[in-house]
């Protein structure tokens, strides 16, 4: 399924996507030594609730997992880098974290994930991952417009993924979403420009850099959901959720601007 967002829409996802991203930063900024993943869910869950909206995680069952994923956020670290599931787990100085969230509010749904380095000491090699699919994204973001089709936003990605070096997993990747958090389109990492679905104003895509160090192979963890890399490399991912505009393209997953920013 392919939805069409009208005008009316369209601002509720607004809404919805500064939340997720208001969400996530109020997270990062409380990950520190010490925090557990566990502690990080139960934050989380409280300002879903607080907002008056509902996680697409908790119930979330599709056919790859185990289960419902019974919690509200993803918690990836270090060679962990998609549906990380909030587990005990403390977090040490130099974790690579990410942190993925959807959520739905009045209807509409908007996702986004960040990765960041927990504490003081950072390795040059993990904040290059970081930025490159930090790069990545923009890049798709100005790929994308009305009359784009898919490839030109895969092409994009993947060119500067590739280019930094890279190995490109092609199971999972950027979607549409609207009413519900997966949906058709799908977006792969790279691609062909020129190719597959034309993009029309009031669409709205998630679209998800990530990478692993040294391999394109996942590996699933015992408890059915969350994703390593193969080689026990370090991951990084990186997401916004946008509106494709009559001219362009609009992130909405971005925070609300803070007095003074």
């Amino acid at each position: 399924m392919i939805e069409i967002l009208n005008a009316t829409a369209l601002s509720r996802g607004r809404v919805t996507g500064a939340l997720v991203a208001d969400i996530l930063q109020a997270m990062k900024a409380r990950a520190s030594v010490g925090t557990n993943l566990l502690e990080i869910d139960a934050w989380t869950k409280q300002m879903i609730l607080d907002a008056r909206a509902t996680s697409c995680y908790v119930a979330y069952e599709p056919s790859f997992g185990r289960g419902p994923f019974g919690h509200y956020i993803c918690t990836s670290v270090n060679d962990a880098v998609l549906h990380g599931r909030p587990h005990d787990y403390t977090l040490a100085d130099g974790d690579l974290l990410t942190l993925d969230l959807a959520v739905s509010l009045d209807g509409v749904v908007a996702d986004s994930a960040i990765s960041f380095i927990v504490g003081n000491s950072s390795a040059p090699e993990d904040a290059a991952m970081i930025e490159a699919t930090e790069r990545a994204l923009a890049a798709g973001i100005a790929a994308a417009g009305p009359g784009a089709r898919i490839g030109d936003l895969s092409h994009a990605i993947g060119t500067v993924l590739s280019d930094a070096g890279y190995p490109i997993n092609t199971q999972f990747g950027g979607h549409g979403v609207g009413s519900t958090m997966h949906q058709d389109p799908h977006i792969v990492n790279t691609g062909h420009a020129g190719r597959g679905y034309k993009l029309q104003p009031g669409l709205l895509l998630a679209l998800e850099p990530w990478v692993m160090a040294d391999t394109d192979e996942l590996r699933t963890d015992a408890d059915g959901w969350t994703l390593r890399s193969a080689t026990g490399a370090r991951t990084a991912h990186s997401e916004h959720t946008i509106a494709i505009t009559e001219d362009g393209a609009e992130i909405l997953t971005l925070p609300t601007p803070r007095s003074g920013d």
